[in-house]
């Protein structure tokens, strides 16, 4: 109960600055007087989260950034929660949003923006930027966002946090908004969130699918470090689309050498097929995307906040977009036939060579509202700026974003530590080698 009482306490005192929880749960405390009087039994017995409002939460206000979802209280959980609640979490409130989870800044016509902890006058990233800020401010020691363009991993890298994206279907996208159908269901994940790798696994253990899940009750949640002597491991910094700056290369190229210090066999390799995975994104999902949501405002347009408002504009019927959206179907089913292969030859080439190593992104994290970065003396949008984290949505593989380094301004820099497909573990035990060499999460000054 006092855990409980304490984050409270933080959040009271602090989110008023960043603007990362949006909605407190009112039961919090009678569910954890109600977990102190029982036996703890439960792998999360007790344990406080927060829950990114695009996540169904039971009786909780979940409006995934919208007005036009303003008053929307679910009448159940999404079964990742219903997954975290079993297991003994007590849901403290719900994190911040982009609109239907769009662009990498947290901010919406409903809560307003959220801050970076690190530095207010900066985005914390998007779209789960509230519970990267929550976790990252200790307002929240873990919880769950969800990423189909690195949603999970940008703000955990923009806010010095871990992020685990899993490996597609994995968890359940059930009870999110906007929802992962079509094409999008190659891409878009839940996953959880916390301040160390080693809490990233506990949570993982408790929403994986158990059909898919290898491990055993009794098996050890991370590898023993010797387990991963030995293991091939590619990095590569440049991946044709997006230049990155000096310091994500040096702090990428440290991540590497932690490997190697450890063991394990590491070389300097740009795997195959990743320098097709910006485009293969915009082909598979953007149209996806934009129809859902075109779908979830249909006759409440006025509802719409900016961005969304001008993807509406875009969207209209009319006669003479007939043929390109002939054209869009097209250019989807080479794109699904494209994906497939280079899917299947980076599988392939991974059976050697089973970790990677790859920047999150071009930059850290960036001033509120600015549509380009300057990053090696070019200006770049700030979606191509993230082609790193797109390639692995793309190809549905594992994903760990994990702390490593400051820039010189003091800014969180984090890497991606990727895996096959259900070789979490291997991810994650990599990714708290890479952690404890180099440090880890490092408490903002607030």
């Amino acid at each position: 109960m006092e855990v409980v009482e304490a984050h409270l306490r933080r959040i009271e005192k602090l989110n008023p600055q960043l603007n990362a929880i949006v909605t407190l749960a009112d039961d919090a405390m009678e569910r954890a007087r109600l977990a102190e009087a029982s036996p703890a039994h439960s792998l999360l017995h007790g344990l406080p989260i927060t829950v990114k409002d695009t996540i169904d939460t039971a009786g909780l206000l979940t409006t995934a950034g919208s007005r036009a979802r303003a008053k929307h209280i679910p009448i159940e959980d999404a079964p990742a929660v219903a997954r975290l609640k079993a297991a003994g979490a007590i849901v403290l409130g719900k994190t911040n949003t982009p609109e239907m989870a769009i662009p990498y800044e947290t901010d919406n016509a409903v809560f307003g923006p959220t801050n970076n902890p690190h530095a207010r006058h900066l985005t914390c990233g998007g779209s789960s930027g509230g519970e990267a800020a929550a976790i990252a401010a200790c307002l929240s020691p873990a919880g769950i966002g969800s990423d189909l363009s690195g949603s999970i991993r940008v703000p955990a890298h923009f806010c010095g946090i871990a992020g685990l994206k899993p490996t597609t279907g994995r968890v359940p996208m059930d009870g999110h908004t906007p929802a992962a159908n079509g094409p999008l269901s190659l891409g878009a994940c839940i996953g959880p969130m916390a301040r160390h790798v080693e809490d990233l696994a506990l949570l993982f253990r408790v929403l994986a699918d158990p059909t898919q899940f290898e491990m055993s009750p009794n098996e050890d949640l991370l590898p023993d470090p010797n387990e991963l002597r030995g293991l091939h491991v590619a990095w590569y910094a440049d991946d044709g689309v997006s230049p990155v700056s000096d310091e994500i290369r040096v702090a990428l190229a440290s991540a590497a050498d932690a490997l190697a210090d450890a063991g394990l066999n590491v070389s300097e390799t740009q795997p195959p097929g990743v320098s097709s995975g910006a485009h293969l994104w915009v082909e598979l999902f953007a149209t996806a995307a934009q129809n859902e949501i075109v779908a979830q405002y249909e006759g409440i347009e006025d509802k719409a906040g900016p961005q969304v408002s001008e993807l509406l504009r875009r969207s209209k019927d009319t006669e003479s977009q007939l043929a390109e959206k002939i054209g869009s179907a097209e250019r989807l089913a080479a794109a699904v036939l494209e994906r497939e292969k280079l899917r299947e030859d980076l599988r392939a080439w991974m059976k050697a060579t089973p970790l990677i190593l790859a920047p999150v992104g071009g930059t850290a994290a960036f001033e509120h509202g600015v549509a380009r970065v300057e990053i090696a003396h070019q200006s770049i949008s700030i979606f191509r700026a993230f082609s790193y984290s797109q390639t692995f949505n793309v190809f549905g593989l594992p994903s760990l974003a994990v702390p490593v380094a400051r820039t010189a301004g003091g800014l969180p820099l984090g890497i991606q530590v990727i895996g096959a497909p259900f070789d979490e573990r291997r991810v994650l035990g990599a990714g708290r080698v890479i952690e404890k060499a180099l440090g880890g999460w490092q408490e903002p000054e607030l």
